[in-house]
């Protein structure tokens, strides 16, 4: 099938020329090329577009009517091909994103920062959220590409995963608490503390695991905000769990100790895109900025 674009270029410049030769001599083609092409478009509105004459061509009155839609099919899709152009060459176009809290500490942002300053011209839009929020968002066609989380052992059915990290968990604790310059502890060593928690849902906190295996925390205040919660650590008001992505938006008055795995096991970072679709050029080259990017964050 002929293309559309070269049909109504050949028909437009025929038109403006008024002949098959002239107007092959400027685009290149072959005269008997230039006649086929409009003796296509003819066929497919059914009428002649042209008068032959002795000495070249002339618009018949179906083809001046023809004449301006052909010019505004021309330059719409002139545009079209421009934009394809522009999102195949990362010129253009747009990356939609997502993520959870913590990896918009550190992790998103640096890899957006590389990102935009390698692809200037891809407009990235930015969410956050739950990880459960982003996956619906990638189901539903709404993100091209986002930074979920899931406990270390526990699938996350639905995208495509791609590993990132395995990010370890810290306890906050305030300055002058008498564990505060430990490398390393056991929850057990916290149980007679006041914890900072956030959701009353079990399953959507940091300490799921260790609740799970039997850890019971007197909580005394919930607070969803990190900053937040490390206002209540700092006043002495309890302890809470810090994911290690966000341990570098910490406050100087308080220390982050790191919680033993067998307590809080590692949580699984990943990027996450839409199964069985095809990635888009942005989001290619997001997954290889973001994955550089976590890598060099070093977190053991």
């Amino acid at each position: 099938m002929p293309d559309p674009h070269s049909l109504y270029e050949v028909f437009l410049r025929v038109a403006r020329e008024g002949s098959f030769t002239a107007a092959a001599r400027a685009l290149g083609y072959t005269q008997s090329a230039v006649s086929r092409q409009i003796q296509a478009l003819e066929d497919e509105w059914g009428t002649a577009l042209f008068d032959r004459l002795p000495r070249g061509v002339r618009l018949t009155e179906a083809g001046r009517v023809l004449l301006p839609h052909a010019q505004g099919m021309h330059d719409r899709l002139r545009a079209a091909r421009a934009e394809l152009d522009a999102v195949r060459s990362l010129g253009g176009g747009m990356l939609r994103l997502g993520a959870f809290a913590a990896a918009d500490v550190t992790l998103v942002p640096r890899a957006m920062a590389e990102f935009r300053e390698r692809h200037p011209e891809v407009a990235v839009v930015h969410t956050e959220g739950p990880t459960a929020r982003h996956v619906a968002l990638l189901e539903a066609g709404e993100l091209d590409l986002a930074v979920v989380s899931t406990p270390a052992g526990h699938p996350l059915p639905g995208p495509e995963l791609q590993p990132l990290l395995d990010e370890p968990m810290y306890v906050a604790l305030p300055r002058g608490h008498r564990l505060a310059g430990r490398r390393s502890l056991r929850l057990a060593e916290l149980a007679g503390e006041e914890w900072i928690e956030g959701d009353v849902r079990p399953e959507r906190t940091l300490m799921f695991p260790a609740l799970r295996a039997g850890f019971e925390p007197r909580v005394a205040f919930r607070v969803n905000d990190w900053t937040a919660k490390q206002g209540f650590v700092a006043a002495g008001l309890g302890i809470t769990v810090l994911p290690a992505l966000a341990a570098g938006a910490v406050r100087a008055d308080v220390a982050l100790v790191r919680v033993s795995p067998r307590d809080l096991p590692h949580r699984e970072v990943y990027a996450a895109t839409p199964r069985g679709l095809t990635r888009s050029p942005a989001v290619t080259a997001f997954l290889g900025v973001l994955t550089g990017v976590a890598e060099g964050l070093g977190l053991e």
